[in-house]
């Protein structure tokens, strides 16, 4: 089962991270937990995100194609980053959390991907 950790970050932490924080103890724990994600071999895919500032929205009301820059809720925490996951449980998919330096300082949403979903779309297309 795949899962995709989601990672959100305060207004500052996006802040922080303009600096070059190359020898920072907080990015070596996010090198040594990449590692030992993908020594685990449980890696499927990531990246962090621009700060919320930097996207745009996009909906189709009416007919009508609406654009919104900038985020769309104003909240204390915004979505960061994400981690895709291949582990055999919920429980595990905890567990990896749990060690994610983004934990210690905002917060992580464990959800798992929607599969059947995915190949019911794929098979309607095909």
């Amino acid at each position: 089962m795949r899962y995709a950790l989601l990672i959100y970050e305060t207004p500052q932490m996006f802040e922080d991270r303009k600096r070059d924080a190359d020898d920072e103890p907080l990015t070596a724990a996010w090198r040594a937990y990449h590692r030992a994600l993908v020594d685990a071999g449980i890696y499927v895919a990531g990246d962090p995100l621009h700060a919320p500032e930097t996207g745009t929205t996009v909906r189709i009301r009416n007919g009508v194609r609406e654009i919104q820059d900038g985020p769309y809720a104003n909240t204390k925490e915004q979505l960061a980053g994400f981690i895709i996951l291949e582990l055999p449980s919920l429980d595990a998919a905890i567990d990896w959390a749990a060690r994610c330096p983004g934990a210690a300082l905002g917060a992580l949403e464990v959800r798992p991907l929607a599969a059947d979903i995915k190949a019911r779309i794929e098979r309607l297309g095909a």
